[in-house]
């Protein structure tokens, strides 16, 4: 009876548009009280849930992208993959797909890479003719592939749950990322030649070369974060604040677009992304403490192993249940709330938690670009000045995609584990 509360209680607050995040502090608060439990335990679990090393790697990570992406990132990101593939017909839809894969190593994050491409290329590609649903579509479908591809937050939130290496995690999401990036090219490709999309000039080499080399700075940022991460040369953390001091160097005096006055404020963008966040993985540590207080991870593992004890079954089952909960759960607090719920239903069909965690997490990624609350599809939607219910329509050849490769990640563990087992 009070978990049906707790959960109604969640839900009203939720379509009443209340914040996630004080959504589940509130629903938590009002259950604390209904069973009569100190309210000390609030700032006690909120304290548990934030008080992580690796989690001070998520400022350092959002300061970096934050920078980064003032330094005039992605237009020359933008730029590369034009010069690259603008030439193909619907070049400048391959390009936003593409762009979306060389900015995931920037930003971490979906709904950056939405606000920063998207402003940028949804009005290009309107221009050049394309249909508006389309551009939103594309955008929205593309911008999950940043958190797949590292350096990723919820990779770095669900390390911390689950105890295994970040590094591992960011490794088990790179073929996955990639495999996303390219199917969502092959449908922007076959709905471009079907409509009769635009496609640009084919660029001499020296022209690819001279934009690859202006991008090359900022898509190296990944490979020194892994390399670093790997070799042991230093931990997440520490490699928050290397990717920190590397792209002050690189916009300050590579690129030359970070100007000094410009610092104060991109600061406090990434301490308001820090604390939101970090408000969010306490209320939800707060929340998942109320759930394992009702035995609630216990009745989910039951319940879905009741259904059927067979993996296909089980993991097909741990799908559809998150699918669900990405359409209107934000990634951070499902991860919190319920990564440690699901996974032990996991291990028991035979799943490594890095596979597992790689799974849930494109799985929410899907749910950012889907209705009723997936925020890529609104900014993008907004940007493009696109009703969510023309841009649904035109998403769903995008969401088949990443349906099929959400399903080959789920039953071909070596998509995930092959690059980590590299390093064992």
């Amino acid at each position: 009876m009070m978990a049906l509360i707790l959960f109604i209680s969640f839900i009203v607050l939720i379509f009443l548009g209340i914040p996630i995040a004080f959504s589940l502090g509130i629903s938590s608060l009002i259950y604390i009280l209904m069973v009569d439990i100190p309210l000390s335990i609030v700032p006690q679990k909120m304290f548990e849930g934030i008080n992580s090393f690796v989690l001070l790697c998520i400022p350092g990570f959002i300061l970096a992208g934050n920078l980064m992406n003032a330094g005039g990132i992605t237009e020359r990101i933008i730029a590369f993959t034009n010069n690259l593939i603008g030439h193909i017909r619907g070049g400048l839809g391959l390009a936003n797909v593409g762009s979306s894969m060389g900015f995931a190593g920037i930003s971490g994050t979906a709904l950056a890479d939405t606000a920063s491409i998207g402003s940028v290329l949804i009005p290009a590609m309107k221009k050049e003719g394309y249909d508006a649903p389309f551009s939103v579509a594309v955008t929205s479908s593309s911008s999950t592939i940043g958190p797949i591809i590292p350096p990723s937050l919820p990779m770095i939130i669900v390390g911390t749950l689950a105890t295994v290496s970040i590094g591992d995690l960011f490794l088990a999401g790179t073929i996955p990322g990639i495999l996303l990036g390219i199917g969502l090219m092959i449908v922007t490709y076959f709905i471009s030649v079907k409509r009769k999309y635009p496609k640009g000039e084919r660029q001499k080499l020296t022209t690819i070369i001279k934009s690859f080399w202006g991008a090359f700075w900022a898509l190296m940022m990944t490979l020194v974060i892994l390399f670093g991460i790997l070799s042991g040369y230093f931990t997440p953390t520490e490699a928050s604040i290397v990717a920190v001091v590397y792209a002050l160097l690189v916009g300050m005096f590579i690129y030359r677009d970070l100007k000094v006055h410009q610092l104060p404020k991109i600061l406090l963008d990434s301490m308001v992304s820090t604390a939101g966040i970090m408000v969010l993985v306490g209320f939800a540590n707060l929340f998942g403490w109320v759930l394992v207080s009702e035995q609630i991870p216990q009745l989910v593992a039951d319940t879905i192993l009741s259904i059927s004890e067979n993996p296909i079954v089980v993991i097909l089952l741990l799908n559809l249940l998150l699918l669900f909960v990405g359409t209107f759960m934000e990634t951070i607090a499902a991860l919190v709330i319920l990564f440690p719920v699901l996974m032990p239903v996991a291990i028991q069909v035979g799943m490594d938690p890095v596979h597992f965690g790689v799974m849930m997490v494109l799985n929410l990624m899907i749910g950012l670009s889907t209705p009723p609350v997936g925020v890529c599809l609104f900014v993008a939607s907004s940007i493009g000045k696109v009703s969510i219910g023309r841009a649904s329509v035109a998403l769903l050849p995008f969401l088949g995609v990443s349906l099929v490769v959400l399903l080959l990640v789920s039953f071909v563990p070596q998509l995930t584990m092959y690059l980590p087992s590299l390093f064992d």
